[in-house]
């Protein structure tokens, strides 16, 4: 139950969410030190590109991340930077231990602040992280709403973009998303 006392209010939001592709085999594989100490890495390199790219952490779910943006062009940045860092960092480690998935969504969502905290809720949400569901090693996905945004198109020239139909689960109609690679020279070649 929100009370009166308590933000809220419905923004236009654009939301990203990572997951790390074999964190439970990387705990076993490493031990829980080595691997939460990767985790933690992996999180300062993620929050330094999401602020750099004008984005906020709202939070941080075992080893994933949200985020949000004002505007999915700066989202789309982020997650393309993020693949690039992640790449950095795997070069200083003896295996690619970290293994980054990204997916990002837009939409109207219900903002709340609780306990002091800025947190969201609504389907626009469930979607993003949905659509992050999606992807393998190393690939962003992204849906419709986000791709057809302002500077997104031009931002995604020479890479990798792969149209395709989703069924998410929890959401009734059948969705348009993107699955983005880099192409040249990134985390996305191989």
């Amino acid at each position: 139950m929100i009370k009166g006392t308590e933000g809220i209010s419905v923004k236009d939001i654009t939301f990203l969410f990572t997951d790390l592709k074999g964190s439970t085999a990387l705990y076993d594989r490493i031990g829980d030190l080595k691997a939460y100490s990767l985790v933690r890495q992996h999180f300062d390199s993620l929050g330094k590109v999401i602020v750099g790219n004008s984005g906020a952490i709202v939070k941080t779910i075992g080893d994933a991340v949200m985020a949000s943006f004002l505007t999915p062009k700066d989202a789309v940045q982020a997650a393309l930077g993020m693949i690039r860092e992640i790449d950095k960092f795997n070069q200083t480690l003896p295996a690619r231990d970290i293994i980054l998935k990204v997916g990002l969504h837009k939409g109207p969502s219900i903002a709340v602040t609780l306990n002091e905290r800025l947190d969201y809720f609504g389907q626009t949400v469930n979607i993003a992280a949905r659509v992050q569901g999606l992807a393998e090693a190393e690939e962003i996905f992204v849906t419709d709403d986000v791709y057809r945004s302002t500077g997104v198109k031009d931002l995604l020239s020479g890479r990798d973009v792969t149209p395709s139909k989703a069924t998410l689960k929890g959401v009734r109609d059948e969705m348009q998303v993107y699955k983005i690679r880099e192409t040249h020279g990134g985390a996305g070649a191989t």
